[in-house]
């Protein structure tokens, strides 16, 4: 079943809409059968404002995607992003009757329990992530299923968004003639396809630059701990060059990917590139080191609030893997180094190749479809890789709960017969 299974991911972001088609190979490794892109115009900052737009993208990206790959797509993963994002921490705790071995049901009636907490009007749980578990005061437990115990309590990292936004979302979706299967946060996307599993041990900051907004997960000893969502990304860097720079938007675009730098002591002062002016006005002389002062100062603040979340979630001493930048604003020249040198951690580029295999199309390796590949392998994995054992462990349980069931079918039958040979016995004395 897993060969024949087919996902498709849908990165509904603020620069471009973009959908993956792909499978497992024979190798476990993600083949992408066909990818479709759409420019983006009715998305601000992660979030939906023109449903019309937005529509006809997501209809052009699928399109594309589905005579590429020559499947009928229906049902979609999609990405949710924006400022409205918010994160949690909550305990919960449950008392079994019994001291018998905590079983999945246990751990799945105390996670269910969490969507059932207080949180501000206006707002969906869309994640219910559990941190570390507690088993009769006992703290400090990844995997409690097994052990004994009756009062069951684990800390919960718990992920809101607003509902308007899930709202249009589901709107646009279905729309477009398609049905979500998950709505999937972003960053733990992004995850999915950059990290290895090494990194998320060892405890790692991923940073995914995307054209509206900045969004990052950081994982420690494998387990998610902490989430947000900056509302600045590519697009405020082209908007800077554009008001710094006097050019036009699609110019200024052109400049930040073509010649742009993150640090502008990088940049030679003699480096000099010419832009065609408005109709009759002479073209505009823009120097790459003004050009670099404008992008680092805009790339500065970017990092300061991503280095200000990595201290506020705690972990600032912990992350071992430090921090992996991924999304079409981690291709910017010198970045890597100006993160290392702001914040003190080890940083590199994340490429979205953890889990490729062969793929029909090369271009997916690019950072700027982190998020897309890792939506088509959340239908493939978990975010937490203690989901992927624990449904394994219920599929075995099935399995044992319907040959107990046979058991006492088989053996009903065997008493009846037996009740029916010494009937008919006491029959036979009774002549």
């Amino acid at each position: 079943m897993e060969d024949d299974k087919i996902i498709v991911g849908l990165d509904i972001g603020t620069t471009k809409i973009c959908a993956i088609v792909g499978r497992k190979n024979e190798f476990g490794k993600l083949e992408v059968l066909g990818m479709g892109k759409a420019v983006s115009d009715g998305v601000i900052r992660g979030i939906v404002t023109n449903i019309d737009k937005t529509v006809v993208a997501i209809e052009k990206a699928i399109k594309e995607a589905s005579d590429q790959s020559g499947i009928d797509i229906n049902v979609v993963n999609v990405g949710i992003a924006g400022q409205h994002i918010k994160s949690a921490v909550h305990h919960g705790s449950i008392t079994r009757d019994t001291d018998d071995e905590i079983t999945v049901e246990d751990i799945n009636r105390l996670t269910s329990d969490m969507y059932r907490i207080v949180i501000p009007p206006g707002s969906e749980i869309i994640h219910v992530m559990p941190q570390d578990y507690i088993v009769d005061y006992e703290d400090g437990i990844k995997d409690p299923v097994g052990m004994s115990g009756v009062k069951l309590e684990a800390d919960f990292h718990i992920i809101t968004a607003q509902t308007n936004a899930i709202n249009n979302i589901n709107k646009c979706v279905r729309r477009a003639g398609l049905e979500i299967e998950n709505l999937i946060l972003e960053p733990l996307a992004s995850s999915l396809s950059v990290l290895s599993d090494e990194e998320k041990e060892a405890g790692v900051c991923l940073v995914d630059i995307g054209g509206g907004t900045t969004d990052i997960a950081i994982f420690y000893d494998n387990i998610i701990r902490h989430t947000a969502v900056i509302p600045f990304g590519g697009n405020i860097i082209t908007s800077d060059i554009k008001q710094g720079c006097m050019v036009m938007e699609h110019q200024a675009e052109l400049l930040k990917t073509k010649f742009g730098r993150a640090i502008a002591e990088e940049a030679s002062p003699n480096e000099i590139v010419s832009i065609p002016g408005l109709r009759n006005r002479p073209p505009k002389e823009i120097s790459l080191k003004n050009l670099a002062h404008v992008i680092e100062a805009r790339m500065e603040e970017i990092i300061e609030m991503v280095h200000t979340e990595i201290i506020t979630s705690g972990f600032n001493k912990k992350l071992a893997a430090g921090i992996v930048v991924t999304g079409g604003g981690s291709q910017l020249t010198n970045l890597q180094q100006l993160f290392e040198y702001m914040t003190g951690l080890d940083t590199r580029v994340g490429y979205p190749n953890e889990h490729l295999g062969k793929s029909k199309v090369e271009s997916v390796k690019s950072p700027m479809y982190a998020t897309t590949v890792g939506l088509v392998l959340s239908g493939f994995r978990a975010i937490d890789i203690r989901e992927d054992s624990y449904k394994e462990k219920m599929g075995k349980g099935n399995l044992k709960v319907k040959h107990k069931k046979g058991t006492k079918f088989f053996q009903s039958i065997i008493d009846k017969t037996k009740d029916l040979l010494i009937d008919d016995l006491d029959d036979k004395d009774d002549y």
